[in-house]
């Protein structure tokens, strides 16, 4: 039950994902202005990704910084209401970023202490599929109120009460775990299984037994290059995508929220997937497979622009594809990184992705903005096919 604050906060940035890019348009704003406004808050929340988490890892209280950031949210977003400035909303959105990341790394250790290791990815699915319920919800309202032409004051005040919602009801249900011990014995048990494959594999040597296994530790860079590079990816392609459907599909706005919505049900059939799976995944997560067909289905997307007959018929299944991988990449390095980060740097995990949601979210409308979508996908296509590349190395 602790998780049903979380609902209603996903399901004001579900709404906001699609109408604050449109909205900044609307208000005399570019593509470039979208792009310095994400860019410049996910860059400044790499450093509090690491405050954060080491606050909460050290004080051993993670109640504390999830109803700081859910009430702070809530008043920044009814701040954003009064004013039409594209330089004070990006302002609004830099400092907003900076609590909202407050949240993502005791939320985290949250699920990884309520539950054994053997429970991770499936204690991660539960929680991603009840966060992605309450986005897609949020695109559903977006829906609602693009096809009833309610205003951009409404609609912000809206993102600002559901944030309330989530305040009051984590205030009541989060509490901190009475003990925390499980990441350290998922490390403790992680170098024991290492050192018995060892063991194992010198004994079958000295046997005169001759084998083809291969004694090889995870290369954790290779992880943290390859969460950077996905995240790059994602960021530059998912930043600009709205205003790509907006102006150049030339789709009315109620449109461009249905093919969101259709991506957001992608994202909840892939973390049912998960969370339907038994066993310790991540020990075999298919990342690289994920980020290689990621490459495939972004280099697709040009055939949105070359087939303007069926464009949103082949905008929405690549969107749908889009949001069940990312789904399944997401619960797969959420819990790799549970037992590759040590604590007290448990803000690490964000800290990778921000930096390249970060520069993809300046690069995507930049290039957008420059040379025109057409390169925007094949781009964002390489840069997946390097993740690829970097978790292929991992394992």
């Amino acid at each position: 039950m602790w998780r049903l604050g979380f609902f209603f906060h996903e399901m004001a940035f579900g709404l906001l994902s699609v109408f604050l890019p449109l909205y900044v348009i609307a208000i005399g704003g570019s593509l470039f202005d979208i792009g310095i406004m994400s860019a410049s808050a996910l860059f400044l929340a790499i450093p509090f990704s690491f405050f954060w988490g080491y606050m909460c890892d050290k004080t051993r209280r993670y109640r504390r910084y999830i109803l700081l950031s859910f009430a702070t949210l809530t008043v920044i977003l009814y701040l954003f209401t009064l004013s039409t400035s594209v330089e004070l909303l990006i302002m609004l959105y830099a400092v907003m970023w900076i609590f909202h990341v407050a949240h993502e790394s005791p939320k985290n250790v949250l699920i990884a202490e309520l539950h054994p290791r053997e429970e991770w990815e499936k204690a991660f699915a539960f929680y991603e599929v009840f966060a992605k319920a309450g986005w897609l919800g949020g695109l559903v309202l977006g829906f609602i109120i693009s096809t009833y032409g309610l205003d951009a004051k409404f609609t912000l005040l809206l993102c600002s009460a559901l944030n309330l919602a989530a305040f009051t009801l984590s205030l009541m249900l989060v509490t901190d775990p009475p003990f925390i011990f499980e990441r350290s014995l998922a490390k403790i048990e992680k170098t024991v299984d290492f050192t018995y494959r060892g063991i194992a594999l010198a004994s079958k040597l000295l046997d005169g037994i001759r084998t083809k296994e291969r004694l090889k530790r995870e290369n954790p860079y290779a992880f943290c290059s390859g969460l950077v590079l996905f995240s790059l990816a994602t960021s530059m392609l998912s930043t600009p995508l709205p205003v790509f459907f907006s102006k150049d599909l030339a789709l009315p706005v109620n449109f461009v929220f249905m093919i969101f919505m259709l991506s957001s049900g992608g994202g909840v059939a892939g973390y049912l997937l998960a969370l339907n799976k038994h066993g310790r995944q991540a020990d075999k997560a298919p990342v690289s497979k994920i980020a290689i067909f990621r490459s495939i289905l972004a280099f697709l997307l040009i055939a949105v622009m070359l087939m303007p007959l069926y464009n949103m018929a082949l905008a929405s299944l690549i969107l749908t594809l889009m949001g069940f991988t990312h789904a399944l990449f997401l619960v797969y390095t959420l819990s790799i990184s549970m037992e590759l980060i040590p604590e007290g740097k448990a803000g690490l995990f964000n800290v990778l992705v921000s930096g390249g949601g970060a520069c993809g979210s300046f690069i995507g409308p930049f290039i957008a903005q420059t040379m025109g979508f057409i390169y925007v996908f094949p781009i964002t296509g390489v840069v997946f096919f390097l993740a690829h590349i970097a978790f292929k190395i991992f394992r």
